[in-house]
């Protein structure tokens, strides 16, 4: 095995107190692993929406400057005065970024557990990751079949739990089908395979026409374009198909969480025999799980008083499960890494490249089939 270096480059992002946000690459030495660690060089690391809010956080990109060099470019924009507030708690540190990925483990500690990883391609979580080289304990790390590769593996944590614990919050919480926004996403369509291969009825919320296409030519059911004219009436027919009375929704801005529950509300009256100024008995539910949108959730109450709207996120509700039952999702993973949880990228890009003003002009769009694929292993 090659001599490892003594540094290494990891993508950090820094909130001054004048109110830039300054994103950059810095040189740190390189994490030796203790006895229960590995070493893994990272080869593929995901940007997912909840990385970019510590990314760039609230900053304003229509200010966005990249400067520097081409080796070593440095990403600045401003950040409105009155999002500054929210950012206190983070002013002049220069924090790490990216959630998940994978890679090859390259040095190990003496444990027997993280000596036998030492060479297999693993994927882990655990903030980070758009760096060379991660330690990280050999507990929390994730083998990959002999046949993946590091891009195979690289969203095996945060998408994929994410679909099935929304699953398994179905199931906890007494209902018997969901909805889900932005359904289109990598996400949304891992979460399709999983209700067709489980037998669930799932309504798929999309924006787009092509949206539509693409989810119905995998499968889908249930697609309801915002888009079209009909949309309410066909929501409202797919929930009445499906009985559908719990929804996660990535957009969290603007009117759709509450066009939801009354479309919930519309479905369950048509089989409805008695009158109740109070609305329906039946506990509709919808979950904000992301923010798309940032514009504040708006919500006419004409679904009654048996209702609910909260936020959802994926560790607290892991925590909320406990370690077995994460454990058995997480080998679910691994089992369908290739099949039921298989992501799409459409671009690869190094440490370097993700800081072009050009991919950040994608990427930070969120925009559903651009998902772009960090390997700092390039260059």
């Amino acid at each position: 095995m090659s001599t490892l270096p003594t540094t290494a480059l990891q993508l950090r992002s820094l909130v001054r107190d004048s109110g830039e946000i300054e994103v950059s690459l810095a040189e740190v030495p390189l994490p030796a692993p203790g006895p229960d660690e590995v070493l893994v060089r990272v080869e593929a690391t995901p940007i997912n929406p909840s990385d970019l809010g510590l990314l760039f956080g609230p900053a304003d990109l229509s200010t966005l400057q990249v400067g520097g060099s081409a080796a070593r470019p440095v990403a600045t924009a401003r950040i409105p005065e009155r999002a500054m507030a929210g950012m206190a708690g983070r002013l002049g540190q220069s924090l790490p970024v990216g959630n998940e990925g994978a890679g090859t483990v390259v040095q190990a500690g003496s444990a027997p557990a993280a000596q036998a990883l030492l060479g297999r391609k693993v994927a882990l979580i655990g903030g980070a990751m758009y760096a060379q080289y991660r330690s990280m304990p050999a507990a929390q790390c994730l083998p990959l079949p002999a046949d993946a590769t590091a891009a195979d593996g690289a969203s095996c944590f945060v998408n994929p739990l994410t679909a099935l614990g929304m699953v398994e919050t179905m199931k906890l919480e007494g209902h018997q089908a969901l909805v889900h926004t932005a359904a289109a996403s990598n996400l949304g369509q891992m979460l399709n395979r999983i209700c067709q291969n489980d037998g669930i009825g799932l309504v798929n919320i999309v924006r787009k026409p092509e949206q539509a296409a693409l989810l119905r030519a995998q499968g889908a059911v249930h697609v309801c374009d915002q888009s079209q004219p009909d949309f309410l009436a066909t929501l409202t027919d797919a929930l009445a198909a499906t009985g559908a009375t719990i929804a996660f929704d990535a957009i969290g801005g603007g009117r759709l969480a509450g066009q939801i529950l009354s479309c919930m509300e519309a479905a369950i009256n048509r089989n409805t025999k008695e009158y109740s100024r109070y609305g329906s008995a039946v506990h509709k539910q919808v979950y904000l799980y992301g923010m798309l949108d940032t514009s504040p959730t708006e919500i006419v109450r004409n679904f009654g008083m048996a209702w609910g709207m909260g936020g959802w996120l994926l560790f607290p509700f892991l925590q909320r499960i406990g370690p077995a039952a994460a454990q058995k999702l997480r080998e679910r993973v691994a089992a369908e890494l290739k099949t039921t949880f298989a992501s799409h990228y459409t671009r690869t890009v190094s440490l370097a490249e993700a800081l072009s003003a050009e991919a950040i002009g994608v990427y930070a769009k969120r925009a559903t089939g651009e998902k772009f694929l960090i390997d700092p292993s390039r260059g």
